[in-house]
């Protein structure tokens, strides 16, 4: 047994007797586990140039929007080359425009900043909305889900033990073929 002085900020400090090695093995297990439970913050990036087109625009934005799903912060990023750095507003409008297609899903947590020749702005998820976003898609699931039972045409009639109409017209045609093959002598 040790004595241990476990409060030394008290007036008068505080002291146990206690076995130390098991003490300290004790914390080492509480802080591990403490870790376990942290969420390390993952930040993705996505990178622009002033000249994209639409469609790619458009990839990389749901491309940001999965990361944003996870729960990681984006860094936007446009590279401007040569004399296009004369034109920054086209690469803010760029960011802008990231923005309003991820209203709902993003914050902006700093706002587009020219650093040399690239802007950068960071965005993390806005977890009000995801989650209106996750309730939403559940609820329309479970619409479908409703939708498709209704729809569905079922395969049998079990209260009388007879098939559905469009299944008899079919053996009734085939029936028919068959006595028309006979009929020719084939």
């Amino acid at each position: 047994m040790d004595l241990v002085e476990v409060a030394p900020g008290s007036d008068p400090p505080v002291c146990r007797l206690m076995d130390y090695g098991k003490y300290k093995y004790e914390q080492s297990v509480k802080a591990r586990e403490g870790r376990k439970k942290s969420t390390r913050t993952v930040i993705k990036e996505v990178k622009f140039k002033t000249k994209i087109d639409s469609h790619d625009f458009d990839t990389k934005v749901r491309r940001a929007a999965g990361f944003l799903e996870e729960g990681h912060k984006i860094k936007a990023v446009v590279m401007f080359f040569g004399r296009e750095i004369t034109h920054p507003d086209r690469g803010r409008d760029l960011l802008d425009r990231m923005v309003a297609d991820l209203d709902g899903i993003a914050m902006v947590e700093s706002p587009p900043r020219l650093d040399g020749r690239n802007m950068t702005m960071v965005l993390l998820p806005d977890k009000v909305g995801l989650k209106a976003r996750a309730a939403a898609a559940a609820l329309a699931a479970e619409q479908d889900d409703v939708e498709e039972e209704t729809t569905e045409p079922a395969a049998s009639d079990e209260l009388t033990g007879q098939e559905p109409a469009t299944a008899q017209a079919g053996l009734v045609m085939e029936d028919d073929d068959a006595k028309a093959e006979d009929a020719q002598g084939s």
